[in-house]
């Protein structure tokens, strides 16, 4: 019974039942089988000092390469001659490619170039385009960043090598900057020292490169300081937050005014004659 529905024909097709289902689990214990060559690549290149970008980069390369070969694996056990599909598959890629998809050898290219010389790395706090996020992987085609507010962003990897990047990640040390405007009435003086004192008394911030106070500039209503801390990296948030909340505090209480944006609006008010 079982060996006749197995050797049952599907209709409008050469295949037996019995071929579907091996060509079913060839595919299914090909992709599991692709998996953990991956894993075990993976394994064994965090054991080496390649950076962890490279890593990935390499990793999601050996993926697409092995479903490949997996999904031409399963073509040959339906039946159908592999080579004549694969250069069929050529002649459609080249033909898109021929029509306007340049892009994707592009963003291969320059995912290449980005997982070798490492403008960026995993785990890098960058900004790309004005888009600002941790850098989760370079792919194939794409670099992707996960913002501060869990947000996924999909870079194309020729806009990435094409762009200036900033990153935050790469120095260990940053200086962190708050700007605060005192009033024109203030002691200057007694507000720049209050100031450096509050660096001083960090003890995240960096006695060298010394920390400092200017006036950065002079405003409708404010004269403009900044507070420059030097840091370590990973502190250079924590430092902007502290100082920004002990010098409303201390000015406070030290009597010295932050202004607020004021408008004085006169009316004229002229009688009926």
């Amino acid at each position: 019974m079982v060996d006749g529905v197995l050797s049952q024909g599907i209709p409008y097709t050469e295949l037996t039942v019995s071929d579907l289902i091996f060509a079913v689990v060839v595919l299914l214990v090909g992709f599991i089988l692709a998996r953990i060559v991956v894993s075990i690549f993976r394994n064994g290149l965090k054991k080496t000092k390649l950076p962890g970008i490279v890593i990935e980069f390499l990793s999601r390369f050996l993926v697409a390469l092995l479903y490949v070969l997996v999904i031409l694996a399963f073509v040959g056990a339906l039946g159908f001659a592999v080579g004549s599909v694969f250069l069929g598959l050529s002649a459609v890629i080249g033909l898109i490619l021929g029509f306007g998809m340049q892009d994707t050898l592009t963003n291969l290219t320059a995912g290449i170039w980005i997982a070798t010389l490492r403008p960026i790395d995993r785990d890098d706090y960058v900004t790309i385009n004005g888009m600002f996020g941790k850098v989760n992987a370079v792919g194939m085609m794409a670099t992707e960043l996960i913002t501060p507010d869990n947000q996924f962003i999909t870079i194309p990897n020729k806009l990435v090598w094409g762009s200036a990047v900033i990153n935050d990640t790469r120095m260990p040390l940053r200086r962190a900057r708050v700007d605060v405007g005192i009033s024109y009435d203030a002691n200057l003086d007694k507000a720049i020292q209050v100031a450096f004192d509050i660096m001083k008394n960090n003890s995240m911030v960096l006695d060298d490169p010394a920390p400092a106070v200017v006036t950065s500039g002079l405003g409708d209503s404010s004269v403009n300081l900044q507070l420059r801390a030097w840091t370590k990296n990973e502190d250079v948030w924590t430092v902007k937050w502290d100082l920004t909340s002990e010098i409303f505090k201390a000015y406070k209480q030290e009597g010295i005014e932050i202004p607020y944006p004021q408008m004085d609006v006169n009316l004229d008010k002229k009688e009926n004659v």
